[in-house]
C-alpha cells in the first residue's frame, strides 16, 4: 500500500511539474512573440490576428490592453472580464525576451532594430563580406559559422561562440557601417549631447572615450559601443536609443493570460498526463482491491473459526488454531486462554461443590451416627458424648461461617469497619489467643513488632487473618519448633509475617496454597489439613484492605506468609 501510494504521488507530482513547466514555457513564448511583434511594429494594428493564433495554439486566453486599461486585442468574446492581474508587461524597450529564449533580460530587445534595419542590398553586401571572412578563417586558423541578427547584419561566429576573428582575417570590411546605420547614428548623436560631452559627429571611430564598432557587442539595433573612460555614458546611450526607437515600436502594453473559460492563468493536465495518472490510479486501485481481498480473507478466516468456536456448547471447551502473529492471532490466543480459564473454573466449581459436600458430610455423619446410637439405647447420653457432638457442631458452624465470608467477599458485600490500630497490639492479641494451643503442642510462639507502626484496618478481620495464618503454622510445626510473628515498617508499607519451622510447602504446591479447599495432604485429614478455606479467607481479607499476601517456603526451612498493607500515621489524641 505504501509503494502504491508513493507511485501515485510521484506520478501525479511529475505530471503536475511537467504541466506547470509547460505552462510557464507557453506563457514565456506568448510574451516573446508579442514582444517581437511590438519590436517590429510602430503600433498594435494587426495584433488581433497574432493573439488569436497564440490562443488557439497554446490553449490560453490572451488579451492585450494599454496601460490605462483600453483593450488592444483579446482572444475572448467582446465584453469578457479580464483576469484580476496582468501576467506581464510587453515593452521591447525595457525587456529583452530574444537573446536568451525562456528568459526575460533587462535591456532593449534586439528585434527593435528601427532605423538600423538594413536594406536588402546592404544585407547582401554585408553577407558577402562575412562569407569571405569565414573562408579566410577556415583556410588555416579556425572554423566558424555565420549568423544573421535582427537588423539584417551577418556576423561571423568562431567556434565556441566568440564573435572575434583572427587578426589576419580582420580587414575591417565586415565592421564597416552601412549607410542605413550611418544615418541612424547621425540622428542618435544629438540625443547623446545632453549627457555625454565630446561625442563627435559620425565618421570618426573614436572621440571623447566613445568608440562605435558595428557588430562587436550586441546592442539593441546590433550596432555597438565600447566605453573606455566614460561609464556614465552607458545610461545616456540606453536612454538615447530608447528615445530614438520609440517611434518604431508599439506602445507599452499589459498582457493578460487566463484559461479559455476566463479564469486566471493556470494549467490543465495534458491528455498524455491525464492518461498516465488514470492508468496509475487504475493500477493502484486494482492492487488495492487485490491486497484488500487477500488481507480480508486472512482476517475473515480465523474470525470465522473464532465465531464457530464461540457458538459451540460451553462444556465442549473448543479451542482454535493460532496460525498468525498479528492481532487476529493474539485474539485467537486470548480466546484459547479464556477457554482454558473457563475450563479451569468449571473444574474448580465442580471440585468446590464436591469439597463442600465432603466437608459438610463428615460432621453431619458423625452427629447422625451418635444420635442414632443414643436413640436405639445402645449408648447413654453422657457429658463426654455431648461434648463430642458439640465439637462436631462447632466444626460444622466454622465451615459455614468460612463459606459465608468467602461468598460475601466474592459478591463485594464484605463490610470492613476501618479504624487506626497499633500493629503491636494487634499481634499481641492474636499471639495471646493462640499461646495456649502453642504451649499444648510444644511449639514456641514469638512476636517481634515495631511499637510505632499503625494500620488503617478492621481489627476484627485482621485478627481473623492473622489467626488463620498462626493456626495454619501451628498445625504444620512439629514439637520444639517455633512460630514467629513480626510487624515491621518497610518504605510506605506495613509488613506482617508469620514464619514457622515446620515441614514447609513443596515448590509445586506453592501456587495453590490460596485456592479454596486445597490441602497439601491429599488424604484430606482434618487433623493435618483443616477445612481448606483458611488461607483463601486470609487472601480475600488482605485484598479487601488493599494489600497483598505471598507465600514462600525455602527447602527444609518451613514456610513464611507475608502480608503487605499501607500503613497510616499515628492519630492525634488519646487512643484506647
Amino acid at each position: 500500500m505504501g509503494a502504491t501510494a508513493w507511485l501515485a504521488v510521484q506520478t501525479t507530482t511529475r505530471a503536475i511539474q511537467e504541466e506547470r513547466g509547460q505552462v510557464l514555457s507557453d506563457d514565456t513564448d506568448i510574451l516573446r512573440q508579442l514582444s517581437g511583434f511590438a519590436a517590429t511594429h510602430a503600433d498594435w494594428n494587426g495584433a488581433q490576428t497574432l493573439v488569436r493564433e497564440l490562443s488557439q495554439t497554446m490553449g490560453r486566453r490572451v488579451a492585450l490592453t494599454t496601460e490605462t486599461g483600453r483593450a488592444i486585442a483579446d482572444s475572448a468574446t467582446p465584453g469578457a472580464r479580464l483576469p484580476a492581474r496582468a501576467s506581464a508587461t510587453v515593452d521591447p524597450l525595457t525587456t529583452d525576451t530574444y537573446t536568451e529564449p525562456g528568459a526575460q533580460l533587462a535591456g532593449i530587445d534586439p528585434r527593435a532594430a528601427g532605423p538600423y534595419l538594413l536594406t536588402a542590398t546592404e544585407r547582401a553586401q554585408v553577407k558577402t563580406l562575412a562569407v569571405k571572412r569565414l573562408a579566410c578563417m577556415r583556410r588555416g586558423y579556425s572554423d566558424g559559422s555565420l549568423r544573421q541578427i535582427p537588423s539584417g547584419r551577418t556576423l561571423v561566429i568562431a567556434d565556441g561562440g566568440d564573435a572575434s576573428v583572427p587578426p589576419e582575417c580582420s580587414d575591417g570590411s565586415v565592421s564597416t557601417l552601412m549607410p542605413t546605420e550611418q544615418r541612424a547614428l547621425d540622428k542618435l548623436f544629438p540625443l547623446l549631447d545632453a549627457c555625454v560631452d565630446g561625442v563627435q559627429s559620425p565618421g570618426q571611430n573614436q572621440r571623447g572615450g566613445v568608440e562605435f564598432v558595428p557588430g562587436a557587442t550586441p546592442w539593441g539595433n546590433e550596432t555597438y559601443l565600447l566605453f573606455e573612460s566614460e561609464p556614465q555614458a552607458v545610461s545616456c546611450i540606453d536612454d538615447a536609443r530608447r528615445a530614438q526607437l520609440a517611434a518604431y515600436v508599439a506602445p507599452r502594453a499589459k498582457l493578460y493570460l487566463g484559461d479559455l473559460g476566463g479564469q486566471p492563468a493556470g494549467f490543465n493536465l495534458s491528455r498524455s498526463n491525464r492518461e498516465k495518472i488514470i492508468g496509475v490510479t487504475a493500477i493502484i486501485l486494482a492492487v488495492t482491491i487485490a491486497m484488500t481481498t487477500i488481507v480480508a480473507t486472512r482476517l475473515v478466516r480465523p474470525l470465522r473459526a473464532l465465531t464457530a468456536a464461540a457458538r459451540q456448547p460451553p462444556q465442549d471447551h473448543v479451542r482454535v488454531a493460532v496460525t498468525t502473529k498479528d492481532e487476529t492471532g493474539y485474539l485467537a490466543a486470548a480466546f484459547n486462554d479464556l477457554t482454558a480459564r473457563r475450563e479451569q473454573m468449571e473444574e474448580q466449581r465442580k471440585a468446590m461443590v464436591s469439597d463442600i459436600a465432603h466437608e459438610l458430610r463428615t460432621p453431619l455423619t458423625n452427629i447422625r451416627g451418635w444420635l442414632e446410637v443414643t436413640r436405639d439405647g445402645l449408648l447413654d447420653l453422657d457429658p463426654e458424648l455431648i461434648a463430642s457432638l458439640h465439637d462436631e457442631a462447632l466444626l460444622l458452624q466454622h465451615i459455614i461461617d468460612d463459606l459465608r465470608d468467602l461468598a460475601a467477599a466474592d459478591a463485594g458485600t464484605l463490610r470492613l469497619h476501618r479504624e487506626p490500630i497499633r500493629a503491636d497490639e494487634l499481634v499481641a492479641q492474636v499471639v495471646s489467643a493462640h499461646s495456649g494451643r502453642a504451649e499444648s503442642s510444644g511449639v514456641r510462639l514469638f512476636a517481634h513488632t515495631d511499637p510505632g507502626l499503625w494500620l488503617d484496618a478492621d481489627p476484627v478481620r485482621m485478627r481473623q487473618a492473622l489467626g488463620n495464618l498462626i493456626s495454619n503454622a501451628l498445625r504444620h510445626t512439629t514439637p520444639d519448633g517455633t512460630v514467629t510473628v513480626t510487624a515491621l515498617p518497610k518504605d510506605d508499607l506495613a509488613v506482617l509475617s508469620v514464619e514457622d519451622t515446620g515441614s514447609g510447602i513443596a515448590p509445586e504446591d506453592l501456587p495453590h496454597v490460596f485456592e479454596r479447599f486445597w490441602r497439601a495432604e491429599k488424604s484430606r485429614s482434618r487433623h493435618t489439613g483443616g477445612s481448606g478455606l483458611g488461607l483463601s479467607i486470609v487472601r480475600q481479607l488482605v485484598e479487601e484492605h488493599g494489600g497483598t499476601i505471598t507465600a514462600d517456603s525455602p527447602a527444609g526451612k518451613g514456610a513464611m506468609f507475608t502480608i503487605q498493607l499501607p500503613h497510616t500515621q499515628q492519630p492525634d489524641g488519646p487512643t484506647e
